[in-house]
């Protein structure tokens, strides 16, 4: 365990912000130029500045802003875990044994923000973290993740994913190794890909709908060529291939719940990093899907969503090699934006405009 250079004060803090501008800040983490951020709607872009937890041309694989409070924001990067107090504008390092590891995934307790989950992967070995105390103090969990795998080598924990309603419940996925799952807020943890019906290791996100009315819960687990669903709480799994049921594409990456409705959005393409790609919709809880309209084509297969619940209709999506699209409309239909990036691994948007400002070193 690891104590933080901030003893006195959690990193979590409320920073005194004031209003939250709609227009907000998009961030944008890729795997060569850190994160870039935009405070007018997409207009510029500006990199991180020097003497930054993150460097300007560092790799970062996820990104997350604060439940509970928008101007604050982690992300995982190729040193460790950082924190924004600000919406993104600056960056410093937490203190944590992830210091030097790339951190893949990073997960909030949305009823209790001072757990907080974080998983590390390739080129770092792979491991599960947790803090009770809002950053101030870590751990390593219990599961014993392989230091290499068949399909990438080294694997990555690419999904955490708490559960909305009994948020103990917690669930992480790992490319390649499994899919895993806690009812005690990660004390202990079992396998669940290996006897329960998922028939794929290579798991690449897991997302969770609550129950609504008469509707049972969902959970998903996407593997690297299907989707995998339960309505009973994960005691039973059926398994749709990916192939057949999206036009020919297998290489299924990840999905995203619209808060407080029966929508999802699925991407998916032809491989990685593949010439093929679309993003899907469901309104019916993931039973059925179609093609969302792109009024461009991306250049790459689909790899990350953002959005925030403060506006659902603001979704935005990244490819491997680096176009970004924006719905304006839940994901039904999407934009190319006209910046080009390097490739996304990760996007979020806050409703809080940061105080970025521009200087020779950061404009992009």
């Amino acid at each position: 365990m690891s104590a933080s250079a901030d003893t006195e004060t959690g990193f979590f803090e409320n920073m005194n912000a004031g209003e939250f501008g709609m227009r907000g800040t998009i961030l944008v983490g890729t795997a060569s130029q850190g994160i870039l951020r935009s405070v007018d709607d997409g207009a510029t872009w500006h990199r991180l500045g020097l003497k930054e937890a993150i460097e300007f041309d560092g790799v970062v694989r996820s990104v997350v802003v604060h439940p509970q409070d928008p101007s604050i924001v982690l992300a995982g990067a190729d040193g460790g875990l950082c924190i924004s107090k600000d919406g993104g504008a600056h960056f410093s390092l937490i203190d944590s044994p992830m210091n030097g590891q790339t951190v893949w995934s990073i997960a909030i307790d949305p009823a209790n923000p001072s757990y907080i989950y974080a998983g590390t992967g390739a080129p770092s070995r792979a491991a599960l973290f947790r803090s009770k105390d809002d950053g101030k103090s870590w751990e390593r969990l219990s599961p014993e993740i392989p230091e290499f795998c068949q399909g990438v080598n080294r694997p990555r924990i690419l999904t955490i994913c708490i559960d909305p309603v009994d948020t103990a419940q917690v669930w992480f996925g790992v490319e390649e190794g499994g899919a895993w799952r806690s009812f005690d807020h990660g004390d202990s943890w079992t396998r669940i890909d290996q006897d329960g019906g998922i028939t794929n290791s290579d798991i690449h996100a897991i997302a969770i709908l609550p129950p609504v009315e008469d509707k049972p819960g969902v959970a998903f687990v996407l593997t690297v060529n299907s989707v995998f669903t339960s309505t009973d709480g994960g005691r039973a799994w059926t398994g749709v291939p990916s192939r057949p049921r999206f036009d020919g594409m297998y290489y299924t990456r990840t999905v995203q719940p619209l808060p407080d409705s029966d929508v999802l959005m699925l991407a998916i393409g032809d491989g990685t990093p593949g010439t093929r790609s679309k993003l899907y919709r469901s309104v019916d809880r993931g039973v059925t899907w179609s093609a969302s309209l792109l009024h461009s084509m991306p250049n790459s297969t689909f790899w990350a969503f953002g959005m925030h619940p403060a506006d659902p209709q603001l979704l935005f999506a990244g490819t491997k090699y680096g176009d970004l699209f924006r719905s304006l409309d839940g994901g039904v239909s999407w934009f190319k934006e006209w910046r080009s990036f390097p490739e996304i691994t990760a996007i979020a948007w806050t409703p809080f405009e940061a105080p970025v400002k521009a200087h020779p070193q950061s404009i992009a």
